[in-house]
């Protein structure tokens, strides 16, 4: 035991004799450890496969950008998101990942319903073809190069960047999509979003809305025969005008789960009793917080950087290097 003990002590000598900064720059993590490291390499959940693979921060996000926005917009709105993708991966990471992960020893899959979507290379490959993928690829790589290392940072943190495809003219607070407010995820005006689905239309039969919700209307509408039959009212209204809380019979429901749980693309929607079936017909794609996708390409294509994009959609926000 002594000679090992006094064999460690003749290394450690040699070693700070060998490599003095480096050993000075041990000892000081030692006595003072700070901030913990984050990791910038993601295990990624791959749905299909059930594989987890390792890849780096930028080739994740690279992989989000080509499959959360259109390879054609501009590349000031493709630089957007790719700061937004890597603040979204890189605040996870920094949170030691995510509580009841439904994928053991991931830190984020490729399904967009459970956070950012992701495509691999032979994936872009088969959904564009061999020409385009050339074209497209690399046309995102250079936005995901042009801003590596790039977060949004409110107060000296991460912050959550939030997006979603169209708000139809104005995002939303948070508040009145969610339960807390968030100081940079304030509604804005959206001068340039164009919606890329106008006027959906969906119907559904009465039983169809109770099975999805919890309600009595096919019920009441049987009982009432000619009568006033079923009642539905928006409660309460968000900053934009979309519904914020209904009531189905008396059954009070937001509509953020009436969305959720019906398939809308937005709560932006207006509803009406025609017959034995509901209507909702729908503005806009998304929750309608934080980043508008469509916005983004307009304000780029109106001549705004990925800065003025970022900025405009996360009120107080910073963009810097991590």
């Amino acid at each position: 035991m002594k000679r090992l003990f006094a064999g460690l002590v003749l290394l450690a000598v040699a070693f700070t004799a060998a490599f003095p900064d480096a050993a000075r720059e041990y000892a000081a993590r030692l006595l003072d450890p700070g901030e913990p490291q984050i990791r910038t390499d993601v295990r990624l959940y791959r749905h299909e496969s059930g594989e987890i693979v390792n890849l780096s921060l930028e080739d994740y996000v690279t992989g989000v950008v080509a499959a959360e926005m259109p390879a054609h917009f501009p590349a000031e709105a493709l630089k957007a998101q790719a700061v937004a993708a890597r603040t979204y991966i890189l605040k996870r990471l920094a949170a030691g990942g995510v509580l009841n992960n439904p994928h053991p020893g991931a830190d984020a899959c490729d399904d967009p319903r459970q956070g950012q979507g992701w495509l691999s290379r032979e994936a872009l490959r088969e959904r564009w073809g061999t020409w385009d993928y050339y074209r497209h690829y690399y046309k995102i790589k250079r936005a995901v190069d042009a801003t590596e290392g790039l977060v949004l940072t409110f107060e000296g943190r991460l912050i959550d960047p939030l997006y979603h495809a169209s708000c139809g003219g104005a995002t939303e607070n948070s508040e009145d999509v969610w339960r807390f407010k968030v100081p940079y995820l304030r509604s804005v005006i959206c001068p340039y979003c164009t919606d890329p689905y106008p006027g959906e239309r969906k119907a559904f039969a009465l039983e169809r809305i109770d099975a999805a919700l919890g309600t009595s209307l096919a019920a009441t509408a049987v009982a009432t025969g000619t009568g006033p039959g079923p009642e539905i009212e928006v409660l309460a209204y968000t900053s934009t005008g979309r519904p914020k809380l209904l009531s189905f019979n008396g059954r009070e429901i937001s509509a953020t789960t009436v969305r959720d749980l019906l398939g809308l693309r937005s709560t932006n929607f207006a509803v009406a009793l025609e017959g034995d079936r509901l209507v909702f017909e729908t503005c806009g794609h998304g929750h309608g917080v934080g980043l508008c996708q469509y916005g983004a390409r307009g304000l780029a294509e109106a001549g705004y950087s990925f800065e003025d994009i970022l900025q405009h959609y996360y009120s107080g926000a910073k963009i810097e290097p991590f």
